[in-house]
């Protein structure tokens, strides 16, 4: 069984050392030995479990999510059905994910309607629209929340998926 360095790990997974050390506080890829010069030291299983980790965050799955299905595999004589469940959410989640977007879509699209040719700044539609707040529908004011997972990660993570 071999033993890898941080940064080894790193490269052999294509995740960022920092993201590792994040899993690790959180809980979802176990706190490896140490050598005798302190260093820690991955084996084959942390590898697994990392890659595991990262298909999850390529499907955009939580990291509670993760939490959860790591602990299914931890133990595989248990039965499936709360997996099945756990999926089951995560596509709806992932369907209102797109009823969002594709009404911040439509609400930029007639926001870009605003303003039709390159004219001054002072006489740009998009940024008068913008700054009316009397202009704002209670369709936009509603998804005024900040549609999750469209811009990115948190920047430890941001590669990664």
């Amino acid at each position: 069984m071999q033993k890898l360095k941080i940064g080894e790990l790193a490269v052999r997974t294509g995740c960022q050392v920092q993201t590792i050390r994040f899993y690790e506080t959180e809980g979802l890829l176990p706190v490896p030995p140490r050598s005798t010069g302190n260093y820690r030291l991955y084996d084959d299983a942390h590898i697994e479990r990392l890659m595991f980790i990262r298909h999850c965050r390529s499907l955009d799955m939580t990291l509670d999510e993760i939490r959860s299905l790591l602990r299914f595999q931890d133990a595989p004589e248990r039965e499936c059905g709360e997996v099945n469940a756990l999926l089951d959410a995560h596509l709806r989640h992932v369907a209102t994910r797109i009823r969002e977007l594709k009404a911040l879509e439509r609400q930029l699209v007639e926001l870009r309607r605003c303003c039709d040719a390159v004219r001054p700044v002072q006489q740009c539609g998009i940024l008068q629209e913008l700054t009316e707040p009397d202009r704002i529908t209670a369709e936009q004011h509603a998804g005024a929340a900040h549609v999750r997972g469209t811009h990115g990660l948190r920047a430890h993570e941001e590669k990664d998926v």
